[in-house]
């Protein structure tokens, strides 16, 4: 939903994934490139070639390290996931010579009146075609067949679990 929504505000958007055959949808979503996570998934460097205005990260661990470590002057980087690790292994550098924002993303806890600005932000911003490309329903009897998917990393984009079947 990030490169949708970042593609849609005229943003020049690259993605990151570990499988290719997820570059095509990746690019229909607004990514004017692909990159492979392996290239950003190891302790690297603390202070990199600035390369990112901005980030919204839903890895952390290694990969968010370096995000932050190749973000310009001033920039902001979001974490909204834990898909690599909890782990943080990097320095202050980029914060203080670079002034780059690190910024927790946590729904559940915020006021109800600033989680409605998202969802009417998320009304008016998001093609929703873009979405049915990447998202599929299943029963609540297929959730733990899903489920075992999700974790094996065989999943792309959304599934939503239709709990009223």
């Amino acid at each position: 939903m990030a490169i949708a929504l970042l593609a849609a505000r005229g943003y020049t958007v690259t993605a990151s994934t570990g499988r290719p055959e997820n570059d095509a949808s990746l690019r229909a979503l607004g990514a004017t490139e692909v990159i492979d996570r392996a290239a950003i998934a190891e302790v690297g460097k603390p202070m990199q070639r600035a390369i990112w205005a901005g980030a919204v990260d839903s890895v952390g661990g290694a990969t968010l390290a370096n995000v932050l470590a190749s973000t310009k002057w001033g920039g902001a980087v979001t974490a909204c996931g834990l898909a690599q690790d909890s782990a943080l292994p990097t320095t202050v550098l980029p914060f203080i010579l670079r002034g780059v924002s690190l910024l927790g993303v946590n729904s559940v806890d915020a006021p109800l009146p600033l989680r409605k600005r998202a969802w009417d932000r998320l009304v008016s911003d998001l093609d929703p075609t873009l979405l049915a490309g990447v998202t599929r329903t299943v029963d609540l009897a297929a959730a733990i067949e899903v489920g075992a998917e999700v974790v094996a990393g065989r999943v792309h984009g959304r599934t939503v679990v239709d709990v009223r079947a």
